[in-house]
């Protein structure tokens, strides 16, 4: 385990801790500038292993030697990984300890990058991290949320709980593909106790959910069309937060600008008939479905082939009613938990309430978009969780992230 100086690193010792109680063998080597903000005593004092900081160091154990290390480790966890040292190795450069045990390693490397959000977005970081992915090393992209320069942000490292998550999924991975590691498991009963945690850390393990996102849009013309302000970013962290849980995610789509994200399986539409074709054909074969997309009521009766061209001082269009997907599936589901979403401007409760009902749903979560940190095309949310048996939870304002986290924890409350 790498760390590296950023103020994040004061998580890397919970990390530590966790991967330690899973069963694995944790050594950890700290950057000059890592131990400004945590101590070298206290990972030893964790891990029961020496601690390697200077390059020039005396060697009182050879285990300590930067090859040593590179040869002993089946991973290597960079948390955090700072910009500086993204582009170091990047670009191959080896002027520690650390960058040269990554240089002279041939073990998976791991990083979760953590830093300001305009660092994370600059040009110089996102060509290092391309750079990376090419040599097959894994990226844990950073949350979003309140950073340590005061801002809210994509930069936080992510929590210990899911950056161990992906360490265990390597290994579950390799148990199954190598057979060097399973004589090595069969040997080490302690550090077999790392491939048998996924049922206590990935709660949806065996699961498959199917989630909705973005804002379906309605085509006018081929130029034009009626949309809504949904960002698509509640139900792309949904979906996030659902794999990190080891679930088989399915993440159905309309208008966003985000990226699509990584091992899940992903379906682009834009009209809410297209939303609805995607969904029941996936809909038998997952668990649950967790309806965050904005999906348009209505839809325009009589598209125009062509551009509507300027020339009345009005223009009338007649819409008709979209399908209610969410209704659809309330109806149709057997035994899949049905999640929905209200965003309301008044009467929160009441119109959410009415709508958990008519759908035939589990929960839903409601939020009121005119409150300030709520809503469309911001990084935070304010939500109420309203359950079938009349239980209702209230969340304050928090990143959509970590909203995300907890609408999955409460899914999975219902297997």
């Amino acid at each position: 385990m790498g760390v590296t100086g950023g103020i994040a690193a004061y998580k890397s010792v919970e990390i530590a801790s966790r991967l330690k109680k899973l069963g694995a063998n944790v050594k950890v080597i700290m950057t000059q500038s890592a131990t400004e903000f945590v101590t070298p005593k206290t990972f030893q004092e964790i891990t029961k292993n020496p601690v390697a900081v200077e390059m020039f160091a005396n060697i009182t154990d050879f285990d300590e030697n930067h090859i040593a290390l590179a040869n002993f480790a089946d991973v290597v966890l960079i948390a955090p990984a700072t910009a500086n040292f993204l582009a170091k190795v990047a670009h191959g450069i080896a002027d520690d300890l650390l960058t040269t045990t990554i240089l002279a390693t041939p073990a998976q490397m791991i990083f979760a990058p953590a830093m300001n959000t305009v660092m994370w977005e600059n040009v110089a970081t996102q060509d290092n991290l391309k750079i990376l992915l090419r040599r097959d090393i894994k990226i844990i992209e950073p949350a979003t949320g309140n950073l340590a320069c005061g801002t809210i942000g994509k930069g936080r490292l992510p929590e210990p709980e899911k950056i161990c998550a992906e360490v265990v999924k390597f290994f579950n991975a390799t148990q199954s593909d190598d057979e060097d590691f399973q004589s090595v498991v069969t040997v080490s009963s302690s550090f077999g106790e790392i491939l048998t945690v996924r049922e206590e850390t990935e709660k949806l393990h065996g699961k498959k959910i199917l989630v909705t996102a973005g804002g379906t849009v309605e085509p006018i013309d081929p130029v034009r069309y009626i949309g809504n302000r949904s960002s698509g970013r509640m139900g792309y962290e949904i979906a996030e937060a659902a794999r990190l849980q080891g679930a088989d995610v399915i993440l159905i789509s309309a208008k966003s600008e985000l990226p699509a994200p990584k091992n899940v399986k992903f379906i682009k539409i834009e009209t809410a008939e297209e939303m609805r074709t995607a969904v029941l054909n996936e809909f038998d074969t997952v668990d649950a479905v967790i309806m965050s997309a904005a999906v348009s009521d209505y839809r325009v009766k009589n598209v125009a082939a062509q551009k509507i061209k300027k020339s009345a001082e009005t223009l009338t269009l007649e819409l008709v009613k979209n399908p209610d997907i969410l209704k659809e599936l309330g109806q149709l589901k057997k035994s899949q938990v049905l999640i929905g979403f209200a965003a309301e401007t008044e009467n929160l409760l009441e119109y959410a309430q009415k709508k958990l009902a008519e759908k035939n749903l589990e929960m839903i979560v409601a939020n009121n978009v005119t409150e300030e940190g709520a809503g469309f095309a911001v990084a935070t949310n304010i939500a109420t969780l309203i359950y079938r048996n009349g239980k209702i939870e209230n969340f304050p304002k928090m990143t959509k992230a970590e909203l995300a986290e907890k609408i999955i924890a409460r899914v999975a409350e219902f297997f």
